[in-house]
């Protein structure tokens, strides 16, 4: 009798913030044998078990073919890889999200890779229910159709229903987590989100007297890790289909008040969205305006699917992860040995990125 093969799987996007959590949980499961990182630029960086491979989805079809070569005997391909940024040119953060996913998925089928686990989005869904029930994964798929960022998530989404029908003997899985975050991707998402202005001694409670609390705006986050768990679990169980990932409790302004021992001020939400969106034609904040819209409009996720089926909890509240981040904005926490997650980055001070505009780099 023949000895049981472990897993081979293939992360797509294995240096960002959820990347590097997928391929620390993989390294440490028994089952899984042998990863490979593909990424577009290489780190420095070595996990158990993880060999590295160079490719940019986002580059036309003539990469397709180096795709299809690294996906080559793999027992299962995780799609992490988006872009957030460049704000300002849809047609950038498109051609990686959308014409890039179909590559991928393109090169799994030609691979006759058995098991594709896409990394989707709360942002993919359509706005909640005016009563704000939580909404399970049945929910429509259409996002926010003004922002970039759920407009792509939603098309990707279509894109893989096509993709079942055609191959409906690759197993399909769609995670749908909320915001993720850690500490270690506290450098990557001040840039993505807040961009070189904010002053790090304003997280700190004694210089940060009031937070803003705007009217319904509740988020879901979890910790990057935990949604890694989620991953790794789906490998080994034949699921298919979508699963929220959240942790609880929602939170909102009053929440980040509670972490930073400040109070809240009440702020209208044409102000604030007419303050973000000065900020951004300016090119001084990193999302835009609509993406504001959408958080506003995103519903609260039912992760019963995932519990059941998946046997998922996450084991950091909402709450912790929230301070564990905010830890990471005050220490400017990166991982150096990625260049996603380095702290710092070539033509990062704010006088190199006013010559280029905030939200202008990929």
């Amino acid at each position: 009798m023949g000895i049981k093969r472990g897993k081979r799987v293939v992360v797509i996007g294995a240096t960002g913030n959820a990347g590097t959590s997928v391929v620390r949980a993989l390294g440490e499961a028994p089952d899984i044998e042998s990863i490979v990182g593909v990424a577009r630029r290489v780190p420095n960086w070595s996990p158990p078990k993880t060999t590295w491979a160079r490719a940019d989805i986002g580059r036309d079809a003539g990469e397709e073919a180096d795709l299809v070569r690294h996906l080559q005997g793999a027992d299962a391909v995780i799609h992490l890889a988006w872009l957030i940024q460049p704000s300002h040119r849809p047609a950038v953060t498109w051609d990686t999200n959308v014409l890039g996913s179909a590559r991928v998925f393109e090169a799994v089928a030609r691979a006759e890779v058995p098991v594709l686990v896409y990394a989707s989005s709360v942002g993919a869904y359509s706005p909640g229910p005016e009563d704000g029930r939580p909404v399970d994964e049945s929910w429509p798929t259409h996002g926010w159709p003004e922002a970039a960022y759920c407009r792509e998530k939603a098309y990707v989404e279509r894109l893989l229903d096509a993709f079942e029908l055609e191959h409906p003997q690759i197993r399909v899985v769609r995670m749908r987590p909320g915001f993720l975050f850690k500490e270690e991707s506290a450098a990557e998402q001040r840039r993505l989100f807040m961009g070189p202005f904010l002053p790090r001694r304003l997280i700190r409670s004694a210089f940060l007297p009031a937070v803003f609390d705007l009217p319904g705006l509740r988020l879901q986050i979890l910790h990057t890790d935990d949604a890694a768990e989620a991953y790794r679990l789906a490998l080994g169980r034949e699921v298919r289909g979508a699963f929220n990932l959240a942790a609880e409790p929602p939170v909102d302004g009053a929440t980040l008040a509670g972490l930073l021992d400040a109070r809240t001020v009440r702020i209208p939400r044409a102000a604030a969205r007419s303050a973000m969106a000065t900020a951004w034609h300016l090119h001084l904040l990193p999302p835009s305006p609509q993406l504001f819209d959408a958080a506003l409009r995103l519903p609260l996720m039912d992760t019963t699917r995932a519990q059941r089926e998946l046997g998922w909890r996450p084991r950091h509240t909402a709450v912790e992860t929230l301070r564990e981040f905010l830890t990471g904005l005050r220490r400017g926490t990166g991982m150096e040995q990625t260049a996603p997650l380095a702290s710092k980055l070539p033509g990062g001070r704010p006088g190199e990125v006013i010559s280029t505009g905030v939200g202008e780099r990929p």
